[in-house]
């Protein structure tokens, strides 16, 4: 039996990998830690039966059309989707799968440190401490802001926002507030969570945390007019996506002291900083590592590699996203 071929456009987890060498696939590897240029993609993925590509890699129908007619399927390393045109894949019908669910406890975790850290002004005292500027206890050093009992909003109360949500209710005693596209009544009920709108959330929370996919309607979804709206004491955490965020007016926001601070995972032009953010010191910066545990991002290179597996067997992926093909033939 001939081997099936595939393009792996980086280095995942080695379990991942020696599963897809298990697998009596013959695989192609790039072996250098960075993101390969459309070019490079291009000259990979030809004449292959599959793709495993992370989000970070932008896969169009110039792609797809390289790849050739034996490119049986598309299996994206990551939650989010917006790096692959899904209506492209359609048309050459091409399944595409993420790796849903796995990294929800793991990206809440984070986020509730990344507020931790940014109300206790861990990064700065740590630097601080670095410089060899600790001389000893004060009163008024570095005071940060308490967490607990403190209202947050949560913007998008999917799977990872409703953990976050029962974080800081549980663990903190937080007043949860939330917007999203549909109510959660289990959880108001457990949590005590209350369903409000986006601006009463804005205005009324300590701490706001986004968890939304990116649309075309979340785009810059927190720009100058919602900041404007937060208190001057607010904090905002942002573990999603980018471009949810006009950086340029958050930096604006956070130079002129509009609101207390704000904690990144993701950024506007990834992995570019709009300039002047990297420069304040009530910002907390991460990157990219909301799901950056070694158990997580295991799993997520386990489920890649089995959805991989089962759409080069012709069969339905078990995180199809685009399983509408399937309804066509």
């Amino acid at each position: 039996m001939s081997k099936f071929k595939v393009f792996l456009t980086r280095r995942i987890p080695q379990p991942a990998i020696d599963k897809l060498l298990e697998s009596n696939i013959d695989l192609e590897l790039n072996e250098e830690d960075r993101v390969l240029t459309k070019e490079e993609i291009i000259k990979g993925v030809k004449g292959k039966d599959g793709l495993i590509c992370l989000l970070t890699d932008t896969i169009d129908s110039e792609i797809m059309d390289h790849a050739g007619p034996k490119l049986k399927i598309i299996a994206i390393y990551a939650v989010g989707y917006n790096n692959i045109d899904i209506p492209a894949a359609n048309a050459r019908n091409i399944p595409v799968t993420n790796t849903p669910g796995v990294l929800t406890e793991t990206t809440a975790d984070f986020a509730m440190a990344l507020l931790l850290a940014i109300a206790r002004k861990i990064v700065v005292s740590d630097k601080f401490t670095r410089d060899g500027k600790f001389k000893g206890w004060g009163p008024l050093l570095q005071l940060g802001t308490d967490v607990f009992e403190k209202t947050i909003g949560i913007i998008g109360c999917g799977r990872i926002g409703s953990a976050v949500a029962q974080r800081a209710a549980k663990g903190f005693q937080m007043k949860v507030r939330y917007f999203d596209t549909k109510r959660f009544p289990e959880l108001e009920e457990e949590l005590g969570m209350e369903y409000c709108s986006l601006k009463e959330l804005l205005r009324n929370s300590d701490f706001i945390s986004l968890h939304i996919p990116l649309t075309d309607t979340t785009k810059h979804l927190i720009g100058q007019k919602e900041i404007a709206m937060m208190k001057s004491t607010a904090f905002l955490i942002n573990t999603s996506r980018g471009l949810i965020i006009d950086e340029k007016a958050l930096v604006k926001a956070l130079a002129e002291k509009q609101i207390a601070g704000a904690a990144l995972d993701v950024y506007e032009h990834e992995p570019d900083l709009t300039p002047g953010l990297k420069e304040l010191d009530n910002v907390v910066l991460a990157a990219h590592i909301a799901s950056a545990s070694i158990e997580t991002r295991t799993k997520m290179g386990m489920i890649a590699v089995e959805n991989l597996l089962v759409g080069l067997e012709g069969k339905i992926p078990p995180n199809c996203i685009n399983s509408v093909i399937y309804k066509k033939n």
